[in-house]
């Protein structure tokens, strides 16, 4: 058995990392806070270009036919690059989510190609009464309304700003004008499609989360190298050392455990769920430690918004607890192994 990935796989990462090196620098990710959407337009499109928008849609609505564990190093390139469109969101899960119910929904089919084309995009909640990420500039919001799923086109939709520790990611509040929300899927069909939605979120946080602490440190690891206390650099200081091989040892054991998740929901093994949270709590662990040493090891200026470091810090506290935090996912380990608490 074959466990890497495969040729074209880390070639069309290697693209798209140099894509976002070249599109998406600390410049760009820091003008996204003051866009009224908090997106970068021209990256998206280029994204779109590329084919990682509609990654995993199929050939018949525009997209590349790929299944999560292409799509893994696809996602932890962006939390590399602390891109901040809503890739996740609409990309990975809204978009699948959609083409579920496709087959017996034209209206929804109609938007697919131009959700592939980078022309829309779509919010997704599935959690009632919280913050919707993007809804403000999104064609389309699917929520979960009693167990099932509607669909609410843009103008049908009143959305109220909400504060974000994250300036690029762009909450709200939403509540639905009378008769703007179209029933996509109900009973058992709607509970799986939920699972599945909030599986791939699940997943495509623990990824952003991956490159996102695998950035930050690196950042650290050249910082200390130039910082100088006492006439040497303080990356030679035993502390130092220590923080920072704590925090490598932590993302390299969170990191495989993110590609198995990956496997598991692209060959849709009935461990895929306990997997993708194993994989979240592991993230979300792992990334918060880097982020913590990092700023204890770059000191003051780590608390400067003049200085970049702030971006990748404040993405790693988003995402920590975007689509459940360590300990929602922790207790659904539990759960999965041990069952339901009496």
């Amino acid at each position: 058995m074959r466990f890497a990935f495969t040729d074209e796989q880390l070639l069309f990462r290697d693209t798209v990392r140099d894509f976002f090196q070249k599109e998406c620098p600390p410049d760009a990710v820091r003008a996204s806070w003051q866009h009224e959407d908090g997106v970068l337009p021209e990256v998206w499109q280029a994204l779109a270009d590329m084919g990682v928008v509609g990654a995993l849609l199929a050939d018949e609505h525009g997209g590349l036919g790929l299944d999560e564990l292409d799509v893994v190093l696809l996602l932890e390139e962006a939390g590399r690059a602390a891109f901040p469109g809503a890739l996740v969101e609409s990309a990975f899960v809204g978009a699948p989510l959609l083409q579920e119910v496709a087959p017996t929904n034209d209206r929804i089919a109609s938007l697919l190609p131009r959700l592939a084309a980078g022309e829309a995009t779509v919010a997704v909640s599935l959690s009632s009464g919280a913050p919707v990420l993007g809804a403000g500039a999104a064609a389309l919001t699917v929520l979960e309304r009693d167990g099932a799923l509607v669909a609410v086109e843009r103008d049908q939709l009143a959305v109220v700003p909400q504060p974000s520790v994250d300036g690029s990611r762009r909450l709200f509040t939403v509540e639905v004008v009378a008769g703007g929300d179209d029933t996509i899927a109900t009973g058992a069909d709607a509970r799986a499609a939920i699972e599945r939605a909030r599986d791939r979120g699940a997943l495509g946080a623990a990824a952003e989360l991956v490159g996102l602490a695998d950035q930050l440190l690196a950042m650290t690891v050249d910082y200390v190298k130039e910082r100088e206390q006492f006439g040497v650099a303080i990356g030679s200081f035993q502390a130092i050392k220590h923080h920072l091989a704590d925090a490598l040892l932590a993302l390299e054991f969170a990191r495989p455990v993110v590609y198995r998740a990956a496997y598991s929901m692209a060959r849709d093994l009935p461990t895929a769920s306990r997997d993708v949270s194993m994989a979240k709590c592991y993230a979300s662990d792992a990334a918060s430690l880097v982020a913590r040493h990092a700023l204890q090891c770059h000191g003051a200026i780590g608390y400067t918004v003049e200085y970049d470091l702030h971006l990748w810090l404040k993405r790693v506290w988003a995402l920590s607890a975007a689509w459940g935090d360590a300990a929602h996912h922790r207790a659904r380990v539990a759960e999965s192994v041990l069952g339901p608490r009496p």
